[in-house]
């Protein structure tokens, strides 16, 4: 009697992530090689080719750590699969709106910008989160901090 579709192995699948799994352990053992320690496996990056075309600065080109950017023909070309969609195309891009880069958080949180100041408002917040955390971690509560710091803390 044949299996139901459900309960059949769909071997499509099973090759398509086994394919993924060797492409995020070979990007991830490149990005060990040139010194990079935290990137982003899901996210998107596309460049407004009116607006950029043109300028020729290649700012962006200079300041991406994986050279997923390049100078082609004219304009810059985008290796997606080295793309780590770190945001420093963005903020050293002097056009706003001219790259707009999309990324996925571990817990399942989607960023999007496209302008400098977007960029710097997403990584201030970030920094500000991991602060918070770092703060509770050393003192859950005010008895932790006064057992520390004393009560000389607050005199003035």
């Amino acid at each position: 009697m044949p299996e139901s579709k459900d309960s059949s192995l769909d071997v499509y699948q099973l090759l398509q992530e086994a394919s993924r799994k060797r492409e995020r352990e070979r990007k991830t053992r490149f990005l060990q090689s040139i010194g990079v320690k935290e990137f982003f496996e899901e996210g998107n990056i596309g460049i407004d080719k009116n607006t950029c075309k043109g300028v020729e600065c290649k700012l962006c080109i200079e300041a991406c750590p994986t050279n997923a950017l390049y100078w082609k023909a004219g304009e810059v070309g985008i290796e997606e699969e080295l793309c780590i969609y770190c945001a420093a195309c963005v903020w050293s891009c002097v056009v706003d709106d001219c790259i707009q880069v999309s990324r996925r958080r571990s817990n399942s949180g989607t960023e999007r910008f496209s302008t400098q100041r977007e960029v710097l408002t997403l990584l201030s917040n970030i920094n500000s989160r991991k602060r918070m955390n770092r703060l509770k971690s050393r003192f859950p509560d005010m008895e932790a901090f006064l057992k520390r710091h004393g009560k000389w803390f607050f005199v003035s």
